[in-house]
């Protein structure tokens, strides 16, 4: 192993790096690009910088970022990263979501209901504990659950020592794994939120388009012990906010990108992944369209998720559109053939991690075949289902010692599963009722009336006949009942009568048997053949590439750029003037009509105040919510989507001159509007002291 590791060394040194690509890369902060900001923009940050943006950058555990504004605890995301929450806290009568709030003292702050909110703390590199684990000659399966071991054992010894929440994460494909220790706040209250017709502005004709304008932004606040929290560590609001051409760094958490993946795998994505993620998606989203149908309450309901569903598909349209393109996946298959060159020149790096290609590429060639299996055994288009599969299967996972236990149900993640579990948060039986029945029936469609989850599920009976019952007699709907459950073990649950329960425990058996199957045959050999691929990348381009985005905290960079699209020049900024023209030139028809205070206030503001800016900082989902700042860490805007130009940046980086921009709040529009439309004084002085 020691020489092996030399050789690593030596060659990173020898064979030259790829040529980087202008602002490409979302850095985690063990690895910030220094050498990059200092060539093109003249920057070089101080360590304290980077702790400060660090510590005052959060994570929003039900998807999104954001960032700490004032030293009381007051954090900014968007609105559309915040809507679960306003949706939860609204009610037929108040509907947070449509109307917006603004808590004017903190007495009126209301608590979220099951929102986590993560700060990186500090991180170690693990990788060679994590590795060395992995015994030599032995099988994929073998090396994984000796992997897990020592991950579980890491993580444990970490709460243990710090009491902070503590992962171990898998970077570039296992080449890497760091154990990131975050503090955790789960006392989280709504200041202000945006109406959604404003946060929203242009619907989805408009999303994933430039020019924008949107004031897509919430404030919340994270409190301990019952009183605001004391965060040090926070971004100065810059009341000018970005101007063109300056440099700017965005602070978040990506969701996912591919970029490192083999063509074998992304060829899957092409054919088979990404239009079965299509058909799961669409049925989705038809059942919460046509419940929304039935009324103005069951269109509330069903919004938050419509919304995000119809999100998630147009930006996999854009995704795939990337991959169909055979000029770009040209690209990727001679970028792989270069690599593989590279080791070639190297025999004794490339008897021992060549074959991993080929290891994939087998694995992935079987994948087709349980794919559908897989998507649709699942009981998650319901939360009442979601919650009696995890309770089942929390049962039967915590008689395991810890580091035999599913991930989900380590010691580490208890806590958190915990409080998701046992959330208060409002359950509609009829929008359950209607998502799970179509699901099913969907599921019957695609798989079969024979199929072994099908069976179990259903046997003989209708979909709407066994998801009828199960969610109309359901006791899952009471917390207490929930915790019950939780506390009355294995035997709690064997023993239950409730039908949800009943039908989690029929199918369960099925979903981890397809979860082995999948475990053994794909996710297996990913992790041992992913693990020597990147250290073939490593030996060949040492650590001049960013790892993939995994939902943990990243830097990514650039200036606030215009563009040119086909003969039309595009500006860096819109302006309140060009809302008010986008509403007007389509008659505030829907979904260009304007909230009352806008339409009543326009005579308050300064229209000249921008509103929207693009910039060139590589993003992607998750980002939504990422702080963006400029060289004195003050926030001059706030991220909330990208252009359609980069929607198939999950695979690879689209270069600025081909039009990819990231799209923020600025910060200017956002003062403007507390102060003359939503006579916000107390928030206005809290970000910024006068």
């Amino acid at each position: 192993m020691k020489k092996i590791s030399t050789l690593l060394v030596l060659f990173s040194f020898l064979i030259s790096t790829p040529a980087a690509f202008a602002d490409e890369g979302m850095w985690t902060f063990d690895n910030p690009p220094l050498k990059q900001w200092k060539e093109r923009y003249n920057f070089e940050p101080t360590k304290e910088w980077l702790d400060n943006v660090r510590l005052a950058s959060v994570r929003l555990n039900d998807g999104g970022s954001g960032g700490f504004v004032s030293p009381n605890g007051l954090l900014v995301t968007n609105q559309h990263v915040a809507a679960g929450q306003l949706q939860k806290l609204s009610t037929k009568e108040n509907d947070l979501t449509k109307n917006g709030f603004y808590a004017r003292s903190r007495g009126e702050e209301l608590k979220a209901p099951d929102l986590e909110v993560n700060v990186l703390v500090s991180f170690e590199n693990v990788t060679e504990r994590v590795q060395s684990a992995a015994q030599a000659g032995g099988s994929d399966k073998a090396a994984s659950e000796q992997r897990k071991a020592v991950i579980a054992q890491i993580e444990k010894e970490s709460i243990e020592k710090t009491g902070l929440k503590s992962d171990v994460v898998s970077f570039y494909s296992g080449g890497e794994y760091w154990l990131y220790r975050h503090k955790k706040y789960t006392d989280i209250r709504l200041v202000f939120a945006a109406e959604e017709q404003i946060a929203f502005f242009g619907g989805d004709y408009d999303n994933f388009t430039f020019p924008r304008h949107d004031l897509d932004v919430t404030f919340l606040r994270a409190y301990e012990n019952g009183q605001p929290a004391k965060t040090p560590n926070f971004f100065k609001w810059s009341e000018t906010g970005a101007t063109d051409g300056e440099f700017v760094v965005a602070s978040g958490s990506p969701g996912s990108t591919a970029r490192l993946l083999t063509v074998a795998q992304l060829a899957y994505q092409r054919d088979v992944g990404n239009p079965l993620q299509k058909q799961v998606w669409t049925a989705r989203l038809n059942a919460l369209e046509s419940y929304s149908k039935l009324g103005a309450e069951q269109a509330r309901q069903a919004g938050g998720a419509m919304r995000s569903f119809s999100n998630s598909l147009k930006r996999l349209t854009g995704q795939q559109d990337g991959l169909l393109m055979p000029r770009m996946f040209a690209k990727k298959e001679a970028e792989e053939k270069t690599l593989k060159d590279e080791l070639a020149k190297k025999p004794a790096l490339q008897k021992i991690y060549a074959p991993a290609w080929e290891q994939i590429s087998v694995a992935y060639g079987g994948l087709p075949a349980m794919a559908k299996r897989l998507a649709f055994s699942n009981l998650a288009a319901a939360r009442l289902g979601t919650i009696a599969l995890q309770l089942v299967r929390y049962s039967a996972e915590i008689k395991k010692p810890n580091d035999r236990r599913y991930d989900e149900f380590r010691d580490s993640r208890l806590e958190s599963f915990k409080f998701g579990l046992l959330s208060p948060a409002p359950i509609y039986p009829e929008l359950e009722e209607t998502a799970l029945t179509a699901w099913l029936a969907e599921g019957v469609k695609t798989l079969g009336a024979n199929d072994p989850f099908v069976k179990a599920a259903l046997g003989d009976a209708d979909a709407a006949e066994v998801v009828k019952r199960a969610v109309r007699e359901t006791k899952l709907k009471d917390v207490a009942f929930r915790k019950s459950l939780l506390e009355g073990g294995a035997d709690a649950i064997a023993n239950s009568t409730d039908p949800m329960i009943m039908l989690a425990r029929r199918v369960e058996p099925i979903i981890r048997e397809l979860r082995a199957l999948n475990e053994e045959k794909i996710l297996n050999v990913e992790s041992s053949a992913g693990e020597k691929i990147a250290k073939a990348r490593f030996a060949v381009y040492g650590r001049t590439i960013a790892p993939d985005a995994n939902f943990n905290l990243r830097i990514s960079y650039g200036k606030v750029k215009g563009y040119e699209e086909d003969t039309t020049l595009v500006p860096y900024k819109t302006t309140f003037f060009g809302l008010y023209d986008r509403a007007e030139s389509f008659g505030e028809k829907p979904p260009y009509d304007l909230p009352v205070r806008y339409k009543n206030g326009r005579d308050k503001l300064d229209l000249s105040t921008p509103l929207n800016f693009v910039y060139t900082a590589d993003t992607i989902g998750g980002n939504s919510g990422s702080p963006v700042i400029n060289r004195s860490a003050e926030l001059v805007g706030l991220n909330f989507d990208s252009n359609i130009q980069k929607l198939s940046n999950r695979y690879w980086y689209i270069e600025e001159n081909e039009g990819s921009r990231a799209v923020a709040v600025h910060s200017a529009g956002i003062l403007e509007a507390l102060r003359k439309l939503y006579d916000a004084p107390e928030l206005v002085r809290e970000l910024t002291g006068k």
